[in-house]
């Protein structure tokens, strides 16, 4: 048995709502690289490269990438043979939050009630999701998501007969119905199969995967290519201005699903596709 101190997981998760939101991961830095060389259109070009500005003043003057700087979201993969002492684990995650974005000075965008909204002032509480898995490690993700692009997010409950042309609209449908609003270039993170829930969170989770790395199903990731391309040639372009620069990547996770049912869930993410990995 692995013993961990929930002090650990509270300073790495301070320490990644920092970073998250200062910092893009190597992959979104490369992809936005390549984008900028490959778009055809001169304003596309021109906006592209002032995004890669922003990230340098971002990372050099330690500011955020951008002014919403999201709600938290924390995957937390927990070997089986771990326990954690020092206090309750939710609180010890919640902390590491407040702290993030009180010592990082970040914006707190977080209401108590979705209806009535008064603001918490410390960014907390975070969407927590647990995943229990055999082994010993932790690892932690954390993805701040900003809502200009969480907005333009859909679920579609499809029906078993739509099939993969069903699949292909509901995607095309979100991409465009967001438009200019989900701040393109985006990473659309697709959820397909499970339950109503369950592709919303495929979905959620697909962000987090590198945009260079596409699915090991063979027709999933034939699909990923696909729909990044109809994406791109949909003129929508780099902040909405047009181009062929509409997305980064399409990452799409699967699930069994119910024989009655085909859920489609399809979440956007602007330019910033924020998120920061570690195993502790």
């Amino acid at each position: 048995m692995r013993v961990v101190d929930v002090k650990e997981v509270t300073r790495n998760i301070k320490e990644m709502c920092i970073e998250a939101n200062h910092f893009l991961t190597a992959d979104m830095k490369e992809a936005l690289n390549t984008a900028a060389c490959q778009e055809k259109s001169p304003l596309g070009r021109q906006i592209l490269n002032q995004l890669q500005d922003n990230l340098k003043i971002a990372g050099d003057d330690m500011i955020p990438i951008c002014q919403d700087t999201g709600m938290a979201v924390i995957f937390l993969e927990v070997g089986q043979e771990v326990h954690f002492e020092g206090g309750p684990l939710e609180e010890a995650i919640q902390e590491g939050v407040r702290q993030g974005y009180g010592e990082g000075f970040l914006r707190k965008s977080v209401v108590k009630d979705p209806v009535y909204r008064d603001n918490t002032k410390d960014n907390t509480p975070a969407v927590i999701y647990y995943e229990i898995k055999a082994g010993s490690d932790v690892v932690i993700t954390v993805a701040p998501k900003g809502f200009g692009s969480e907005n333009m997010s859909r679920i579609f409950m499809l029906k078993p007969a739509d099939g993969i042309e069903g699949i292909k609209n509901a995607i095309i449908t979100a991409v465009k119905d967001a438009g200019p609003n989900a701040c393109p270039p985006m990473v659309i993170g697709v959820g397909i199969g499970g339950t109503f829930e369950k592709c919303a969170l495929m979905a959620k989770k697909a962000l987090t995967r590198p945009v260079n790395k596409r699915s090991p199903i063979p027709y999933v990731k034939e699909l990923e290519e696909q729909m990044l391309h109809k994406i791109n040639q949909s003129g929508i372009g780099p902040g909405g201005l047009g181009g062929t620069t509409t997305a980064l990547a399409v990452n799409i996770e699967t699930y069994p699903t119910h024989i009655a049912g085909l859920p489609v869930a399809v979440n956007i993410c602007c330019h910033v596709n924020r998120h920061a990995v570690r195993k502790i």
